[in-house]
């Protein structure tokens, strides 16, 4: 996105040294051809007529309108990730970034990506505002507690990248620092699998899924009548309320965290709370988990 983004910013610089030059240079010259003492011509009184009006109206609008049309398209692609994008978790905390690939490695201050392959962030934080920053790639988004955010890239080119807390989060914020590295994907599947965790994200969401007792009422075989997970990801939930909502990442920490702020159609609130039971770093597992469970498939709950 870093091309796209320069040209709209270069495109601003342009037009903003055009006009100003433009009109400076009018108000030099006639301060100074009409100066007193002069002997400018001053018996001709000029008068604008309907064209000229409607010109000096239309063409700033068509600038004005043709930049934003732009930086909206450009918005659009930036904040929407392809559907090929693999996604990486993002914990932001006081002061370090926490970075989780799907596979279970763990990096702290440090992101590996591979070269040429959309990358979707999934981006919370554990206690104050922060905001993940690559200057290199031109993105920038807040990362808040109690909510999920997402940005994406496509890396073009291999290197090390400055990352940076760009939202000042407490007295050792200015450490708040790390970088992108951006390997060929040879390398990276090598290192992804140099030192490689027991398990993925999904595994240990599972686990904590049983343990926890979800299991108890959302699993096929379940005796109790609950909302089926399988296949709900990304799709309508339909809620008491009337309202139909989506099920993203949101949607899913709500329902353990808040179970009665969004109750499924057709079922009772009973749910009880998981506040205070399970972390944020548990609950992305529970969620990478969540999307894992028939991917490809809808159950009709």
């Amino acid at each position: 996105m870093a091309g796209r983004v320069d040209a709209i910013f270069l495109a601003l610089i342009a037009f903003s040294l055009f006009f100003t030059f433009a009109i400076c240079f009018l108000i030099i010259y006639f301060a100074v051809k009409y100066r007193r003492g002069s002997k400018a011509d001053r018996t001709t009184t000029a008068h604008s007529g309907a064209l000229m009006e409607f010109l000096w109206v239309f063409i700033p609008f068509v600038i004005v309108m043709g930049l934003f049309v732009w930086a909206t398209i450009v918005y659009y692609h930036q904040y929407r990730a392809p559907d090929d994008a693999f996604e990486i978790y993002v914990l932001g905390r006081q002061w370090m970034w926490e970075l989780k690939h799907p596979e279970g490695k763990k990096e702290i201050n440090e992101l590996h990506v591979p070269l040429g392959r959309a990358v979707r962030l999934t981006m919370t934080s554990q206690d104050v505002i922060h905001s993940f920053y690559v200057p290199a790639f031109r993105i920038k988004q807040d990362v808040l507690p109690e909510r999920y955010t997402s940005v994406w890239f496509r890396p073009t080119k291999t290197g090390t990248y400055h990352l940076f807390c760009a939202e000042y989060c407490g007295t050792r914020h200015s450490g708040m620092i790390g970088s992108v590295i951006v390997m060929d994907p040879v390398d990276y599947e090598s290192w992804l699998a140099n030192g490689l965790e027991p398990e993925s994200m999904a595994a240990s969401g599972a686990k904590l899924f049983r343990t926890l007792g979800c299991s108890g009422c959302h699993d096929v075989n379940s005796t109790v009548r609950a909302p089926l997970l399988d296949g709900v990801y990304g799709h309508p939930v339909p809620l008491e309320t009337g309202q139909i909502v989506t099920a993203d990442e949101r949607y899913v920490r709500d329902s353990i965290l808040l179970p009665k702020s969004q109750v499924v159609a057709g079922f009772k609130p009973v749910m009880p709370t998981f506040q205070g039971r399970i972390d944020e770093d548990e609950l992305l597992k529970v969620i990478a988990y969540i999307k894992s469970l028939g991917k490809n498939v809808r159950v009709e709950r």
